[in-house]
């Protein structure tokens, strides 16, 4: 806030204070020539009349003590511009207090699983139930609360993994996030095929997922294959199986992340995608970022809750 603006604020507020101070006077001081309290001095309809008698005295100094309580309180907490007041209270001050009181009970309750491996916390019932309630307040906007996400948010719950699905893979991406990221191929295969060059890899892309039925016209695939190998087999590989490393997703899988429509992959090979999944490490911390991706890994690994780790 700018001086002019501090100061605008301090005068406003003195302004309005003081003025309902003044105006509350002005309005109780008796005049002479006024009616006295019992002198009737208006009617209506005829026999409807009504007294002059001022408020009384408690409660016109009710107002004041509410006015003085005005100035204590904004002299107190701050409310004269940046003045931040004599208690140095701020409302983000009060947040990280009640945060920290909420932070120390959540360590209590997360302390018992610090550390611990994410297969083995994932056959513990009450740490895969913590890791539940966690990815419902985090992870349930993208992926939905069943976990099965939407086009462009994998689902969960299945054993496809674009950057892999080991334990430590999992916990990799909850802490530190992913972006995956699809060039847009569409100029480059144009010039490299003609103007059907995109429909010429969907084609290939279907022979080798097996996806359109068999109704597929071979000499499309075969001009689809030598495009593929062109542009495409540098991050899915020579048979399209793909590599976690660079989440590059397995074309031969059926799963496809944006639909396997035709207009769907002709989006994704001309314009390309770009996929972000946060970093969740710093907002969650250690242990939380383990309990989820325990019960993450626990959805597509459905052990048996008691069951000794794999050692």
């Amino acid at each position: 806030m700018t001086t002019a603006w501090n100061w605008y604020v301090i005068a406003l507020v003195l302004f309005n204070l003081l003025g309902v101070a003044w105006l509350l006077w002005w309005t109780a001081k008796r005049r002479p020539g006024d009616p006295k309290p019992e002198e009737i001095s208006h009617y209506w309809d005829g026999d409807i009349t009504e007294y002059n008698k001022p408020m009384p005295r408690w409660w016109i100094n009710g107002f004041y003590i509410a006015i003085v309580f005005a100035f204590g309180y904004l002299f107190w907490y701050g409310g004269f511009g940046t003045y931040q007041g004599l208690g140095k209270w701020s409302s983000q001050g009060e947040h990280d207090r009640e945060a920290e009181v909420a932070n120390a009970k959540l360590e209590e309750t997360f302390a018992p699983y610090k550390g611990q491996a994410i297969d083995a916390l994932a056959r513990d019932p009450q740490a895969v139930k913590l890791g539940k309630s966690i990815f419902a307040n985090t992870c349930a906007t993208c992926h939905g609360s069943s976990a099965k996400g939407a086009v462009g948010y994998p689902n969960l719950t299945d054993d496809i993994w674009h950057w892999g699905g080991t334990p430590d893979q999992i916990l990799h991406t909850v802490q530190d996030g992913r972006e995956g990221v699809m060039p847009p191929w569409g100029k480059v295969l144009e010039g490299m095929g003609g103007p059907d060059a995109v429909d010429y890899v969907i084609a290939y892309l279907h022979q080798l997922g097996e996806t359109d039925g068999g109704n597929r016209s071979d000499y499309a695939a075969a001009r689809g294959k030598t495009l593929y190998e062109g542009v495409c087999v540098a991050c899915h590989g020579k048979d399209g199986k793909g590599d976690p490393n660079v989440g590059a997703p397995d074309l031969t899988d059926g799963y496809w992340l944006y639909g396997d429509g035709r207009e769907s992959l002709r989006e994704t090979i001309g314009n390309g995608r770009h996929g972000v999944m946060p970093a969740w490490g710093n907002i969650l911390g250690d242990t939380r970022s383990r309990l989820v991706a325990a019960y993450v890994w626990s959805l597509s690994h459905q052990a048996k809750p008691g069951t000794p780790a794999p050692r």
